[in-house]
C-alpha cells in the first residue's frame, strides 16, 4: 500500500467508523471498534505492512502520537468539570486511585507472573494496563463544559481517567528500572524522586499554569482579554505550556495537564469561551484517536499470526475480571448505589494512554525482555476494551440516569409533605 492509498483507505475507514453506527443508534458506540477492525482489515491484506504497523520495531511514531493524544485529553478532561466542590464530590475517585489502581497493578503483576512472564516484564504489564483513559472512555465521562449534569459515577469516572495516567508513571519508571535490576539505593531513590517529587512537581506546575492562563486568557488586561477573540487555538497552548512546563523541570506532564484544565477552567467558570476552548481541543483529540486506532487495528492484522489464547486470556482478565472486582471493592462505603458502584468498577475503558506507557518503555530499553509479548496483550486488551464498552456504556450509563430520575420523583411527594 503506498502513500496516498493509504490516505484514501484511513480516510474512508473514519467515515464508515462514525457514519455506519447511525443506522443503529443515535450515539455512536462503535466507531472505535470500526476503526480498530478497519485497521485490521487493512494490516491483514497488506503484504509488506509499512513500519507504521509494527510497534515492535519502530515504536517512536506510537510514542509521539500517543503522547500529543493523551495531553489533549487530559486538559480538555479537566476542563470538563462543572463542579469540583464539595470535596466529597471526590470520595470515589480518590478509591479508584488509591486502592484500585494499586490492586490492579498487582493483580495484573501476579497474572502476567502466572503466564509464565518474567517479574519486570509482569510489573510493566500492570504499570502499562492499570491505568483508565481519558482518550477512549468518552461515553463514560461527564459532558463539554458549562453543560451540568454531572452524574456521580460520571464524574467519578473522568477525574480517575484525568489523574490515573500520570499517577501509573512511577511504576512504569520502577518496571524500567526492575529491566535493568534495582538495587535498595535505586529503590530508595525511585521512592523519593519518582513516586514523591514528580507527582508533587506535577501538581504544582499544572495549577500554576493553570491559573496563570486563566488570567491572561479571562482577565488581563481588564477592557480586552483574550477571550473576547474567541479562539480556540488558545486550549492548545495552555496544553503545551503545561506539559513542556511540568517536562522541563522532570515532573509529571500527564498530572499538570490534568491539573492545569481543573485550574484554568476555575477561572470564570461559567464563561462561555470555556466551550470554544474545549471544541477545539476536542477536534484534535478525535484527530489524533482515529489515526491511533487505526494503527492498533493495523498493527493487530499485522500481528495476526502471533495472537494466542493468553494474551487474549490476560486482556479479558483485565476487562472482565480484575477490574470490575477490584473496582466493586475499592467503591465500597462510598455514596454510589449497588447499580452505581457496579458501573463505576466495569467501565475502566483501557486504550492511549497504554500505548504511549509501552512505547516510552520499550523506547527506554535497549533489549527489554517480553516486549512482543507486552505489545500483543496491550493491542488485544484496548480492541476488546473499545468494543466491550464501546458496545455497553450507553445502556448502562443510561440505567443509572434513569434510577437517578426514579429518585428524583419519589423524593418529591414527600418534600410537599
Amino acid at each position: 500500500m503506498i502513500y496516498h492509498e493509504f490516505l484514501l483507505f484511513a480516510g474512508l475507514a473514519i467515515v464508515c467508523a462514525f457514519w455506519l453506527p447511525r443506522f443503529l443508534s443515535g450515539r455512536e458506540p462503535a466507531s472505535s471498534s470500526l476503526l480498530i477492525l478497519a485497521g485490521a482489515a487493512g494490516g491483514f491484506l497488506i503484504a509488506e505492512p509499512p513500519p507504521l504497523f509494527d510497534p515492535m520495531s519502530d515504536p517512536e511514531w506510537w510514542e509521539i502520537l500517543s503522547e500529543m493524544a493523551v495531553i489533549v485529553a487530559l486538559f480538555a478532561t479537566g476542563m470538563r468539570l462543572d463542579v469540583v466542590r464539595p470535596f466529597s464530590r471526590w470520595q470515589a475517585t480518590g478509591r479508584l486511585l488509591a486502592v484500585a489502581m494499586p490492586l490492579t497493578i498487582g493483580a495484573m503483576v501476579l497474572v502476567g507472573l502466572a503466564a509464565g512472564w518474567p517479574l519486570a516484564s509482569a510489573l510493566l504489564l500492570g504499570a502499562v494496563l492499570a491505568p483508565t483513559d481519558p482518550v477512549l472512555a468518552g461515553d463514560v465521562q461527564v459532558g463539554p463544559p458549562t453543560e451540568g449534569g454531572e452524574h456521580p459515577v460520571r464524574f467519578a469516572l473522568t477525574a480517575e481517567a484525568g489523574l490515573n495516567d500520570g499517577l501509573a508513571f512511577p511504576f512504569v519508571y520502577l518496571a524500567i528500572a526492575a529491566i535493568a535490576g534495582l538495587s535498595a539505593t535505586e529503590a530508595a531513590e525511585w521512592a523519593a524522586y519518582d513516586l514523591v517529587y514528580r507527582i508533587v512537581a506535577g501538581v504544582l506546575v499544572g495549577g500554576a499554569a493553570g491559573w496563570l492562563l486563566g488570567q491572561i486568557v479571562f482577565r488581563w488586561p481588564a477592557q480586552n482579554v483574550l477571550a473576547e477573540t474567541g479562539s480556540g487555538v488558545l486550549a492548545l497552548a495552555g496544553v503545551l505550556v503545561c506539559y513542556g512546563a511540568a517536562e522541563m523541570i522532570h515532573g509529571y506532564g500527564f498530572i499538570a495537564c490534568f491539573v492545569g484544565g481543573l485550574v484554568f477552567r476555575r477561572i470564570e467558570v461559567g464563561h462561555e469561551f470555556h466551550s470554544d476552548l474545549h471544541l477545539f481541543n476536542l477536534a484534535i483529540e478525535h484527530a489524533l484517536t482515529a489515526v491511533l486506532l487505526l494503527m492498533t487495528g493495523a498493527a493487530l492484522g499485522t500481528y495476526a499470526g502471533l495472537v494466542r489464547w493468553d494474551h487474549i486470556a490476560i486482556a479479558a482478565s483485565l476487562v472482565f475480571v480484575v477490574r470490575p472486582l477490584i473496582g466493586w471493592v475499592a467503591l465500597a462505603g462510598t455514596d454510589l448505589t449497588a447499580r452505581e458502584r457496579m458501573v463505576a468498577a466495569a467501565f475502566g475503558v483501557r486504550g492511549i494512554g497504554s500505548i504511549y506507557y509501552l512505547a516510552f518503555a520499550a523506547g527506554s530499553v535497549a533489549a527489554m525482555p517480553f516486549v512482543g509479548e507486552l505489545w500483543l496483550v496491550v493491542l488485544v486488551t484496548i480492541a476488546m476494551s473499545a468494543a466491550v464498552h464501546g458496545l455497553t456504556a450507553g445502556a448502562a450509563l443510561s440505567g443509572i440516569r434513569a434510577d437517578a430520575q426514579d429518585d428524583e420523583t419519589e423524593a418529591e411527594p414527600e418534600a410537599a409533605g
